[in-house]
């Protein structure tokens, strides 16, 4: 703004003198004015800006006054003011105007974005021409391109005259090759080494990973981050005197490589001598000295002094001091090199909430989002209440993500509006299709889930799969919040109907429908119990000569067998089916902990989960199943995190049972569990060569999750793993080997555990979380005269829930 002022002055004030030469250095009154050379401008527009009006007496400050005032407007290039008798004639030659203007060569910067900026500026079609502007636009590109490391930049602009006065401006921008830092030298540094500081940079010279950090481009702003790190490191290790006392950027000739120097001062360790805590003390002092992190003969941290700050600062922030400044004061004695620390505590006014706001939330009822509120409106403002309402919001299935404003109310300090910025995610899940076998004839499928059904947060679940030879129908509701406290209600039914006689698979015709109740009790802000009650009724059907052993065997020693002949409309029948039928009514009780930071995709948390489900007297069948599952998110960097996943799965039978029911065994294999190895492939091998599942399920994956985009981050997963697992048989059933003869052991033994490793991708699509791997197994075992070994499948697909 100084050089347009100085710009438009300095004209001015040259024109005075040829003024006055005209006018004889005399003043005189107006008795008319005459504006001449105006092409686009109207009269009245310089009327609005001359400070001189007819009748008005005229001197050499009142011309000064008019040409700074009709330079200011930017409309014109020259303007002369001259006295014609009585009239005061203003000769003026407009600026032209832009005709087109035109950008080329961009790449790293949107064009949109570009003439969004000039237009800003004043440079679009219709608008005045002005060449210092014009100037200051060619040196602000060059600047942006700057900050992006392309210091080999060209910004050409050419400026073609058109008749009327009309210009046509073109910008042209060579953008060049981004340039590479190629060293980083610390110089003065005693105390570390050169590859201690520079593991603490951002900033780095290439390397393998650079392609996707882009940790090699220069950038001011990285550079003042790094400097602040390379601070803290050593005010972290008791070095309170250290400076950095002078930074070097040095640009080859080609402007292709980049040299940075930093010159340090790192001085002498700092020990605590002691530690005060003053100032206004709304809380006991007790409590914030238990959470001071810092006493007296440490050596002198400041991330531990930062930690102090931020729990007293939330301490206070409890009992609705919310805005309390807690400055630490440190004392250095040189001679001693010693620390007295003081901790100068300010609460400020106590806050209060006077609303509670949503945004963003068009598909969600108001009712779903405020029952997940642990800040009420009312209340005095506790950060630790609001952040604990912004983890519930985000554990939600139908919400993607969640941001808080606290707003002071205008004229009320003590009063302030909470603000939760709310992303919705994808609430539901639709699949359907139709498809034709061999074996089934033609198939008809479909799903839906949707966890916000109708904006109430009720999850309503239904699948329908119709073949010739298999039948699904389930439907299910959950109602999170059946009470105002919290409490749970799931309601299910389904009936499934399996048969498998036409397949090459050694299954048997199963018929099971069921129906059930579940409620969950919240017995804390991140645990719950569960109780339910599930009533099935199953038919089983084998064939002697199509099923395996193993499961006829069952059939004819559990629930109400019975016996039907084989008719395929063709006599005589030569061999029956054995089958059984029995109800079962079970009983289940669960316990879970959950305090990840979201429902999908979540990186910060842990999540325990205990079920056991008992069949109550009166079942034809009785056995208990019960399982654990435990999921651990372990930041071990700013880059990774370590997901850490168990599960165990137990069952047994009970009193006459036999074993547990076939279509209630364990597997294991597939994306899953043991990646590598085929879907439900691994342990207990029936008569045929098949699964038939185990009683004892043992399944463990470690992945380490790898740093994905920002704009990725809570849609998609990369990730390296390491699986392991198995399932075992240690009931009463009896395996036999590939001679269908011997019997073979599929007991526990840490020698049948499985393992592979590989690499994962997950991505949140609209019909669920797709799930890729490739995996590599590490000791799959080769068929044997007995053992059928283990099939395996690097590469690997599903659809479902995710971590």
């Amino acid at each position: 703004m100084r050089r347009r002022f100085m710009a438009a002055a300095l004209p001015a004030l040259l024109a005075v003198p040829v003024v006055l030469a005209q006018g004889a250095g005399e003043s005189f009154t107006v008795g008319d004015i005459r504006i001449e050379g105006l092409q686009r401008i109207s009269e009245g527009t310089v009327f609005n800006y001359l400070p001189v009006n007819i009748g008005d007496r005229v001197d050499s400050r009142r011309i000064e006054e008019s040409l700074r005032a009709l330079y200011g407007t930017g409309f014109f290039r020259d303007v002369e003011l001259r006295r014609d008798g009585g009239t005061l004639v203003v000769a003026v030659r407009e600026r032209p105007s832009i005709e087109s203007f035109t950008i080329e060569g961009n790449k790293d910067i949107k064009t949109e974005d570009l003439e969004k900026s000039l237009r800003s500026a004043g440079l679009a079609r219709g608008k005045t021409f002005n060449q210092s502007t014009l100037d200051e636009v060619e040196r602000f590109l060059t600047d942006q391109y700057f900050s992006r490391g392309k210091y080999g930049v060209k910004v050409d602009t050419t400026v073609e005259e058109l008749p009327d006065n009309r210009v046509k401006i073109a910008i042209e921008i060579t953008e060049g090759k981004r340039s590479k830092i190629r060293q980083i030298n610390i110089v003065g540094n005693e105390a570390f080494d050169d590859d201690e500081l520079l593991e603490q940079l951002k900033l780095g010279t290439p390397n393998w990973l650079s392609w996707y950090r882009q940790d090699d481009r220069y950038s001011r702003e990285e550079l003042s981050g790094d400097l602040e790190k390379l601070r803290s490191f050593y005010l972290d290790r008791g070095y309170a005197n250290f400076e950095v006392e002078s930074t070097q950027v040095a640009i080859a000739p080609d402007r292709e490589d980049m040299f940075i120097t930093m010159n340090v001062r790192e001085g002498e360790v700092f020990r605590v001598s002691e530690v005060k805590i003053a100032g206004n003390l709304v809380v006991p002092e007790a409590e914030l000295r238990n959470l001071v992190q810092i006493r007296p003969g440490d050596v002198f941290s400041q991330r531990l002094i930062t930690s102090t700050t931020q729990l007293m600062a939330l301490r206070l922030g409890q009992d609705g001091y919310a805005f309390a400044k807690i400055d630490p004061v440190p004392q250095l004695d040189p001679e001693t090199r010693e620390i007295a620390l003081t901790f100068l505590v300010d609460p400020g006014n106590r806050a209060y909430v006077r609303r509670i706001n949503f945004s963003g939330s068009t598909g969600i009822n108001d009712d779903v989002l405020r029952r997940e509120m642990r800040q009420m409106e009312g209340g005095y403002l506790s950060n630790a209440a609001v952040e604990r309402s912004k983890l519930r919001l985000q554990r939600l299935p139908f919400i993607e993500s969640v941001e808080v404003e606290t707003n002071p109310v205008p004229g009320s300090p003590d009063l302030v509006d909470v603000e939760f910025k709310i992303k919705e995610g994808l609430p539901g899940q639709f699949s359907g299709g139709i498809g034709y076998s061999e074996s089934q004839s033609v198939l008809l499928n479909g799903s839906f889930v949707h966890s916000n059904f109708m904006g109430t947060g009720n999850r309503v679940a239904a699948e329908a799969n119709a073949g010739q030879y298999s039948k699904i129908f389930s439907l299910s509701h959950t109602d999170p919040y059946t009470t105002v406290d919290g409490v749970s209600r799931t309601i299910s039914a389904s009936f499934r109907r399996l048969s498998q006689f036409t397949s090459a698979s050694s299954d048997f015709e199963t018929d099971t429908g069921s129906l059930g109740v579940d409620y969950g009790w919240p017995i804390s802000e991140f645990q719950s119990l569960r109780v339910g009650l599930t009533a099935q009724r199953s038919d089983l059907l084998t064939d002697p000569n199509g099923s395996a052993q193993e499961a006829v065997t069952w059939v004819q020693n559990n629930g109400d067998t019975y016996t039907q002949n084989a008719d395929f409309g063709v006599p005589p029948v030569s061999f029956l089916y054995y089958g059984t039928r029995f109800d079962t009514y079970t009983l289940s009780l669960g316990w879970g902990f959950d305090s990840r930071n979201r429902g999908i995709f979540a990186d910060r948390g842990a999540r325990h989960r205990f079920n056991v489900g008992y069949t109550v007297p009166g079942s034809d069948v009785e056995f208990y199943t019960a399982s654990y599952d435990y999921l651990q998110f372990v930041p071990v960097s700013r880059w990774f995190t370590l997901l850490l996943n168990f599960e165990l799965g137990y069952g047994l039978d009970i009193g006459d049972t036999t074993s547990i029911p076939p279509y209630r065994r364990f597997f294991a294999g597939g994306p899953e569990s043991v990646r590598g190895f085929r879907e439900s492939r691994l342990g207990p091998k029936d008569s045929f060569g098949n699964p038939y599942g185990g009683n004892l399920k043992l399944v463990s994956q470690t992945e380490l999750l790898l740093p994905m985009p920002e704009k990725w981050r809570n849609s998609a997963r990369f990730s390296v793993f390491f699986d392991a697992g198995n399932v075992f048989s240690t009931d009463s059933t009896t395996f036999v080997g590939r001679d269908r003869v011997t019997p073979v052991d599929y007991e526990f033994s840490a020698d049948n555990i499985k393992y592979s490793t590989g690499v994962a991708v997950q991505w949140l699509a609209p019909l669920g979380v797709f799930r890729f791997s490739y995996a590599f197994p590490l000791n799959a075992t080769d068929p044997g005269p007995l053992e059928y070994g283990d099939e395996t499948e690097g590469f690997q697909f599903s659809i479902g829930q995710a971590f």
